[in-house]
């Protein structure tokens, strides 16, 4: 909860600052989100090959919970679809949005790239909204609704930042289930995001 406040902070930080020019730099037309979008990747590459048990954890991998990604990603879409028709944002902006499946730093800098700074920020705002809610209500959802729930509304953070709580309120036993489903939802942010926002 701490580092998506944190996260959150700098946003409201960077906002106040374009706001009133504390920085003398114009980013438009720049190319330096560019770059840190390399750098992020790097980082993610990085962290991914640095755990040496993660392909021996895979493979232990039960066939039927391999399909868990693909269900997130089919739902996600889906509600991205019905909100589609109560918003101004067309169809493909809405699902290039919660393509992003809470991965925010990555889709953020896309749909900016892409799209605008406007939907870009919705991106980022949603995102990060959507790893808050998971931290915040996924003991209830696990209660509710079960632990794979508990999982799929983390999006592509059950790899990293909600892993802890939900290994806590799950069990060990899905820790292996949620790290396999947030690196699946991290490689597809790219091609779903890119793809919907070229459509």
């Amino acid at each position: 909860m701490k580092g998506s406040l944190i996260i959150v902070g700098f946003f409201v930080f960077g906002c106040l600052a374009g706001i009133w020019e504390w920085i003398p730099f114009d980013m438009e037309g720049s190319s330096l989100s560019t770059y840190i979008l390399y750098l992020l990747m790097f980082c993610v590459g990085i962290s991914l090959g640095n755990d040496k048990t993660l392909v021996a954890q895979l493979r232990r991998l039960d066939v039927r919970l391999a399909l868990l990604p693909v269900m997130t990603m089919a739902g996600t879409l889906a509600g991205c679809l019905v909100v589609s028709l109560l918003i101004r944002y067309s169809w493909s902006e809405s699902m290039a949005v919660g393509s992003g499946f809470a991965y925010y730093s990555l889709s953020s800098i896309f749909i900016s790239e892409f799209k605008g700074i406007e939907l870009g920020t919705i991106a980022l705002l949603c995102n990060v909204m959507r790893e808050i809610f998971t931290l915040l209500f996924v003991p209830v959802v696990c209660r509710w609704f079960g632990p794979l729930s508990a999982i799929s509304i983390g999006g592509a953070t059950t790899f990293d930042t909600t892993l802890p709580i939900i290994t806590r309120s799950a069990g060990k036993e899905y820790a292996v289930v949620s790290i396999y489903h947030g690196c699946v939802l991290d490689f597809s942010v790219p091609v779903l995001v890119t793809l919907f926002c070229s459509i």
